[in-house]
């Protein structure tokens, strides 16, 4: 069984930065897709990065694209998020997901395609 632990959440202003991460423990496959989600409060669950194991292929969506990083350490099997140019809007809790690599193209789309979830972790930018 997969279990996940995120963190290094935080209160940060606007502009800042801040580095999450995912520590993953209990692989049963060859190869996962593992991803970043977020929900703010009256908002949908959506899909942020995402990263296959091996291959370290990266998806990110539009939103934040060109601010944050996506990486995961194979020999740390932690998963991270390097979150630049913080604004208001990205005040969320984060999850961390992890999938079959098959699911790679559409996991950001398709959170119902994840075997595990961490617990999140809270994100807050103020201005």
């Amino acid at each position: 069984e997969v279990q996940l632990v995120e963190s290094g959440g935080g209160l940060v202003q606007a502009g800042g930065s801040l580095r999450l991460s995912c520590a993953a423990s209990g692989f049963t496959y060859d190869d996962y897709t593992l991803g970043w989600f977020r929900r703010a409060p009256g908002k949908e669950r959506e899909g942020v990065a995402s990263i296959t194991m091996e291959e370290h292929i990266t998806y990110y969506a539009s939103s934040v694209k060109g601010r944050f990083t996506i990486s995961y350490d194979n020999a740390k099997n932690t998963m991270y998020l390097q979150m630049n140019s913080l604004k208001p809007e990205d005040t969320a809790v984060y999850y961390c997901a992890v999938g079959s690599r098959r699911w790679m193209r559409v996991f950001l789309s398709a959170p119902k395609r994840a075997d595990a979830w961490g617990r999140g972790t809270q994100v807050t930018v103020s201005s």
